[in-house]
């Protein structure tokens, strides 16, 4: 797939690195602190659970249909616990600021239509989720002004595009400047970077170190399909926070484990943010 392809119709993504407080709010069973809400590892791991469940049973019904036995591996999603909790900040912080701006945002993105590239089923909450933040993402594409198109907010769409295979590798600054063309796309996606580091900072945001590689979900279109990929909010050397880790970090063979996704955290029982 070419650069000039997939970037034509690209959509919102975000990009920049997101400094993490810690202010002592540091519970073992916290997956993510944003402002006054809290995000328990039971509630990602809820959704992730649901994901998990309701993926392998539909490759099943599936498989029996065409008369094959699925592998433990065909009926596991590449949704991790990480994408989960991306999913659950980036929301939290975009609401901030559109609320902050003061501006609605129609409910347009169903789960439906996001199935089949999502590869997620259309009743589990993580599509739900991903519509809300789709609809969101449009809205502050239009409201934020877009920022100067830099080398270093250049490639790190790029690269991100391209550890998703959604763009060709191995590009020079000055041969992603002539497929981007105007860069639009990664001037909007710089500048919602900007507005959700500005609202996290005011909030004060604490992340689980398993899960520090916190990345915003991001899409583009190819003008086929959609394709979803994370940018990453801070580098995993950069700030954390001080929230302890009780169990050991799981090493990247993990099954639960995307590509480059940072480690996952354990299995637990559905809870709930406040």
């Amino acid at each position: 797939m070419r650069a000039r392809r997939v970037i034509a119709a690209a959509s919102v993504a975000a990009l920049g690195v997101l400094s993490l407080a810690a202010c002592g709010r540091s519970a073992p069973d916290v997956a993510a602190y944003v402002g006054d809400t809290t995000y328990s590892l039971d509630r990602v791991d809820a959704i992730y659970a649901d994901v998990q469940a309701k993926y392998g049973e539909t490759v099943r019904q599936q498989a029996v249909q065409a008369g094959a036995t699925p592998s433990p591996e065909q009926l596991r999603s590449k949704i991790t616990r990480q994408d989960v909790v991306d999913l659950l900040v980036s929301l939290d912080l975009g609401k901030r600021v559109v609320a902050a701006k003061n501006v609605q945002v129609p409910d347009e993105i169903t789960p439906q239509q996001l199935e089949q590239n999502l590869r997620v089923p259309a009743t589990t909450e993580y599509a739900t989720l991903w519509g809300e933040w789709i609809d969101m993402l449009q809205v502050l594409n239009q409201q934020l002004p877009p920022a100067e198109l830099s080398d270093d907010s250049l490639m790190a769409v790029y690269n991100a595009l391209a550890k998703a295979g959604a763009i060709d590798g191995g590009m020079s600054v000055a041969d992603v400047r002539k497929a981007f063309g105007d860069g639009g796309f990664v001037r909007s996606a710089t500048a919602l970077s900007a507005a959700l580091e500005a609202e996290a900072d005011r909030v004060d945001v604490s992340i689980n170190p398993r899960y520090r590689a916190v990345g915003v979900p991001s899409v583009v279109s190819n003008g086929q399909s959609l394709i979803f990929y994370s940018l990453p909010f801070i580098n995993e050397d950069g700030p954390v926070t001080d929230i302890s880790t009780p169990e050991p970090v799981r090493s990247t063979a993990d099954p639960d484990a995307g590509p480059g996704a940072g480690p996952d955290a354990g299995p637990g029982t559905e809870g709930t943010a406040s």
